[in-house]
């Protein structure tokens, strides 16, 4: 079977190269640095690494608590870190400069064994599901121990990999260990053919945030210098279509606080000329980030048009509506804001952080709004009650602080093989 996945794969290669040309034209990245992709290297390499798998930001974003707490234990080890997406690249060069990073080669079999000679990984440490057949072969036939870290799996997903069990069983065969985020995402990993004694439940790592105190200072001098001190509402990683939502509620409740500033952070870069065309088509003067403009009175909306500064701008928001959660995206990682001590608000759409979003729930730390008339009532309501929304954040960074603790018993897990 993983034969004719593999000639199957190869047949498909001008196909995903068109698509590379195509997703070019929005982000120019993805014309750059193909030879990466098929682990053809200009340069040599350091061999021997720890290396890690993180598909984009948010998989990267949750990864460099992990290495860098390898880094503080083993300060002499070789670490490379490889993404699949520019924008998870370039968030790994920004953030971990001091590390190796290319692009996760395609799963074509002579590309993986380049990779391999390349780097002669001595463990492999594949985030959250990413289920490679070639890869993970190749792993096994080097004897580089193998590991999941932070897995998830909805049913959707579960129910699609059970209908190719000759490709996925011997796959997952190799894997030595898959930490699972929770109890169910254990049992689906082995409803698909993972060893029950190679899957455990670990906890999500992404509760394990960062919060430096710098971060939250900068924060709060770039509302003061930036945002004139408004009542800042900042939505998240937004997707196309969601802007529009937030847009025509800005609208309706800029009547009933005058004060509001509406701070937009775009998920995906090549998306940031289009957002600003949308705002002004309302009409709504707006001033971009880039721009490095101060908000005047009269600005209604302030679009952040950079990139790895999200954090920084939760922590100068009043309240936060994390995006992907309007449209059928699955949502967004909420435990930032919740981290930082900020409301969070999310919507109805929640399938990729399903646990989080029931926990968070139960426990009243957050706010989840199945349309704009729910939007519009919890903005006003938070607006109107400082000790509710002081309330609202503090229950929030409560839940995080309770579930933390995953990062540390990966790395008691991993510390066999480093």
């Amino acid at each position: 079977m993983r034969v004719f996945y593999a000639c199957l794969f190869y047949l498909l290669v001008p196909l995903i190269l068109l698509r590379l040309s195509w997703r070019s034209l929005k982000a120019p990245a993805y014309r750059s640095r193909w030879g990466e992709r098929f682990a053809l290297y200009h340069k040599k390499f350091p061999r021997n690494v720890i290396w890690f798998h993180a598909v984009s930001v948010g998989e990267a974003e949750a990864l460099f608590p992990l290495v860098r707490k390898i880094q503080q234990h083993y300060p002499k080890a070789r670490l490379l870190i490889t993404t699949t997406t520019p924008t998870g690249s370039a968030r790994v060069k920004a953030v971990m400069p001091d590390v190796e990073h290319v692009y996760l080669p395609y799963d074509l079999p002579d590309a993986v064994s380049r990779f391999m000679r390349c780097f002669e990984p001595r463990i492999a440490v594949i985030m959250e599901t990413e289920i490679w057949p070639n890869l993970f072969a190749c792993c096994g036939k080097n004897k580089i121990p193998l590991y999941i870290i932070n897995a998830r799996l909805s049913e959707k997903s579960a129910s699609g990999y059970q209908k190719i069990p000759s490709l996925i069983y011997p796959a997952l065969a190799e894997v030595k260990l898959i930490a699972a985020q929770t109890q169910d995402d254990a049992r689906r990993f082995v409803a698909i053919g993972a060893k029950t004694e190679t899957v455990r439940a670990i906890g999500n790592i992404k509760f394990d945030v960062e919060v430096p105190m710098e971060m939250i200072k900068q924060g709060l001098q770039l509302k003061t210098d930036l945002l004139g001190k408004r009542f800042v509402w900042l939505i998240a990683s937004t997707h196309k279509d969601e802007e529009a939502v937030f847009l025509e509620i800005y609208k309706k409740i800029k009547q009933r606080i005058p004060e509001l500033l509406l701070v937009i952070v775009p998920r995906h870069p090549e998306r940031f000329s289009e957002v600003k065309k949308l705002y002004e088509q309302y009409p709504l003067a707006g001033v971009t980030r880039s721009s490095g403009e101060a908000c005047q009175p009269y600005t209604d909306v302030y679009l952040v048009d950079t990139m790895g500064e999200l954090k920084m701008f939760y922590a100068a928001a009043d309240v936060a509506f994390v995006g992907g959660s309007m449209v059928e995206v699955g949502g967004h990682n909420i435990l930032e804001p919740a981290a930082l001590g900020i409301p969070v608000l999310f919507g109805p759409y929640m399938a990729n952080f399903k646990e989080i979003a029931e926990g968070v729930l139960r426990q009243d730390a957050a706010i989840q709004c199945q349309n704009q008339d729910e939007i519009f009532a919890a903005i006003i309501a938070l607006y109107a009650d400082p000790a509710y929304r002081q309330g609202l954040a503090e229950k929030g960074r409560a839940f995080v602080l309770q579930n933390q603790g995953a990062i540390s018993r990966i790395f008691e897990l991993l510390k066999q093989d480093i």
